[in-house]
């Protein structure tokens, strides 16, 4: 029998008046109207030329003998009326909304696994959006809230009191009017930022403060190296004057109790600041033949002591001349 859509459409009852027919029958008729459809040339020439029944019929016949299958005429009948009446052909419904949404249902899987789908991948975007954008920008914005409420309260009470307490510390400490001045400077700068809600200024100003304190506070002698294997002097031929030298005593800052101190030290060759706990202080050609005849008498400086720095002042108080010049390698 030949494939027909028509196979799927379920069978029309019988008309008032006419005997039911067996499946079997419907079905046969149902092939017959198949057969006519693929015989278009067939229909085409005998219907649509008016021709009489019984030559389409005769035609019909030779087709099935053609199989080896017997039609009765009846059946044979039934199939062109269901043709000519469109019984057995199935129209589509047109488009719209009904339409849609039975095809949606027919397609249910597939449509359904393609909205998993998406809805997946969206769900994806959203939690790497969340997780990698959103997410840390909250995190951003209520860090920036934390501490701008905490600048706010210290502007307000703790950075202007550590500031006052600050300087007078340092008053307390300082014998010149040099650091005295330095600290109302610093004050003022600390205030000026608390004004223009710059916290961050105001504790540079405090830090600066506590520096300052403690340089004051800090005493010790600055004390020629003469240790056996280690240089108590150089000299250096300057960058900018090949034909010069610079002469420098190595020293080293010791504490009352004994200590050996490191100090910050800005080498005037580079430029750049170390903390050290030995460093080349320059004098001049004179002084430094000086120190080095006292080490080759016995191989000790004894007049090791080239400065001294005494709590409360800021600069040290040397006891030979120098030329303000350091260095931190040699």
């Amino acid at each position: 029998m030949a494939d027909s859509p028509a196979a799927s459409a379920a069978p029309l009852a019988p008309a008032a008046g006419k005997t039911p027919q067996s499946l079997d029958e419907v079905m046969l008729a149902m092939d017959v109207v198949d057969t006519l459809r693929h015989q278009e040339s067939l229909v085409n020439r005998e219907l649509s030329e008016e021709q009489r029944d019984a030559e389409l019929l005769e035609r019909l016949r030779q087709i099935y003998r053609g199989q080896g299958i017997a039609v009765p005429d009846r059946i044979l009948l039934e199939g062109v009326q269901a043709l000519k009446e469109q019984r057995f052909l199935y129209t589509p419904p047109a488009p719209g909304l009904s339409r849609t949404i039975a095809t949606l249902w027919v397609n249910r899987g597939r449509v359904g696994r393609s909205l998993l789908t998406l809805v997946a991948l969206l769900g994806f975007g959203w939690g790497a959006y969340h997780l990698g954008v959103e997410r840390p920008a909250q995190q951003r914005a209520e860090q920036e809230r934390i501490l701008a409420e905490r600048n706010r309260i210290e502007l307000a009470e703790a950075l202007p009191s550590a500031l006052v307490q600050g300087h007078e510390d340092v008053l307390r400490e300082a014998r010149v009017q040099a650091a005295r001045e330095k600290a109302d400077q610093i004050l003022a700068d600390g205030r000026a930022a608390v004004a223009s809600a710059d916290a961050a200024g105001a504790r540079q100003a405090i830090n600066d403060l506590e520096v300052l304190r403690a340089d004051l506070r800090r005493e010790f002698t600055l004390r020629i190296v003469s240790r056996p294997g280690e240089p108590s002097g150089v000299w250096r031929v300057p960058q900018r004057n090949p034909a010069g030298r610079n002469y420098y005593l190595i020293v080293e800052a010791v504490s009352p109790d004994g200590r050996i101190l490191s100090m910050p030290v800005t080498s005037e060759e580079d430029g750049r600041t170390v903390t050290t706990s030995k460093w080349g202080v320059r004098v001049n050609e004179e002084v430094a033949i000086q120190v080095q005849r006292d080490k080759n008498d016995d191989g000790i400086v004894q007049r090791s002591r080239l400065g001294e720095k005494r709590r409360g002042y800021l600069d040290i108080d040397y006891l030979m001349p120098v030329l303000g010049g350091t260095i931190t390698g040699w």
